[in-house]
């Protein structure tokens, strides 16, 4: 049917967009009225840094149409400058664009800005403690900063031990109860555990040169990759490794060792919480109760880049971001929980980051 042409529902076009109380001096141009159904996929789109060519894609699994360049539509300007990641809250979608030092909130439905924090350093991921209560992770600080979301404001930060500005890096986030559990990537080597009552940090975990991804499985383990860092680097280079960790009693359990070539990134699990996935050229999966690493990849590389990675929430189903050349236009591959191909379509630049959209509203 006609009114079906596209999952979206475009209402008006060519509209200028009045300037949001403090928001950043960029070009508005013309907008466009979206009605965005719920249950679809955000892809993130980094673009090249320094070029303000990142952006924002959505994906309906049911209809298998994909739309892009929606946060440049709805807006009337560009994203920025590396788009990082982003969560929900509340019916909120939380964007965090890292080099130019901003989180904005947008509507899920139209893709229209309700408001933006600023005067972050460098920042990488948001975790909500509460609606008036996040924290954000940020590149070259070795500073967590806190913030109050319902008034885009920052009101504190936590003081990170042993890091300097020049290799402060503080990454993803997962909770345990009151604490909070963060890793540490460039130039480090730790896991971070943080009371969120105090806001401090409380104790810490030495896991391996450079773990970035962090999840947390059914059984109340977190699991980490780490990238071995690189030569010359000042905690070494090393064999990149798979960890679990105790969250209970903040213990290192397991490692699995990596060959010395390896670069494993984009760690991530499945809805049930006891099967997980990451990037190693291939894509590979393995249950969180294995007795070791897999010996054959769950999907085969295709000689390009493979750089993000998310599993539906829903059916299983398994999302690969390809950045190709990190130049033109970025692919997403979607196949089933057994591997086999779906769909694929295309994005924005150097796609690497997802955000499912399950229709929580307020």
């Amino acid at each position: 049917m006609r009114a079906a042409r596209t999952f979206f529902r475009r209402i008006a076009a060519a509209l200028l967009l009045a300037a949001f109380t403090g928001c950043m001096k960029w070009d508005y141009g013309p907008t466009e009225e979206f009605a965005a159904p719920d249950g679809g996929l955000f892809i993130l789109n980094e673009g090249n840094f320094q070029y303000g060519n990142a952006s924002l894609s959505y994906y309906h699994p049911a209809t298998r149409q994909a739309e892009n360049e929606l946060f440049r539509r709805a807006n009337g300007f560009k994203l920025g400058d590396v788009a990082q990641s982003m969560t929900i809250r509340s019916g909120v979608g939380w964007v965090v664009v890292n080099n130019s030092h901003v989180i904005f909130a947008i509507d899920l439905r139209t893709f229209r800005e309700t408001g933006r924090i600023t005067d972050l350093t460098s920042p990488r991921y948001i975790h909500f403690l509460s609606d008036e209560k996040a924290y954000v992770t940020q590149l070259w600080d070795n500073r967590i900063f806190i913030v109050n979301p319902k008034r885009y404001e920052i009101t504190g930060c936590i003081e990170c031990p042993r890091m300097t500005m020049e290799s402060g890096s503080t990454e993803q986030m997962v909770q345990h109860g009151k604490y909070l559990f963060v890793s540490c990537w460039s130039y480090q080597n730790r896991i971070l555990k943080i009371d969120t009552e105090t806001d401090t940090v409380v104790d810490e975990l030495v896991v391996g040169a450079q773990p970035a991804s962090l999840v947390m499985d059914k059984y109340g383990k977190m699991w980490t990759v780490t990238d071995g860092g690189y030569e010359g680097s000042p905690y070494g280079y090393e064999t990149p490794s798979l960890c679990r960790i105790d969250a209970e009693t903040f213990t290192l359990e397991r490692v699995f060792r990596f060959s010395p070539d390896s670069q494993p990134s984009e760690l991530q699990l499945n809805a049930a919480g006891d099967r997980l996935y990451w990037l190693d050229n291939d894509v590979w999966q393995m249950e969180v109760t294995a007795a070791q690493l897999p010996a054959e990849p769950f999907l085969g590389f295709r000689g390009t880049k493979y750089y993000g990675l998310t599993v539906d929430p829903s059916s299983g189903d398994v999302y690969v971001a390809d950045a190709i050349d990190y130049q033109q236009p970025g692919i997403v591959y979607r196949c089933s929980a057994e591997g086999e191909p779906l769909d694929e379509f295309r994005v924005g630049i150097t796609p690497g980051a997802f955000c499912w959209n399950n229709g929580a509203r307020p």
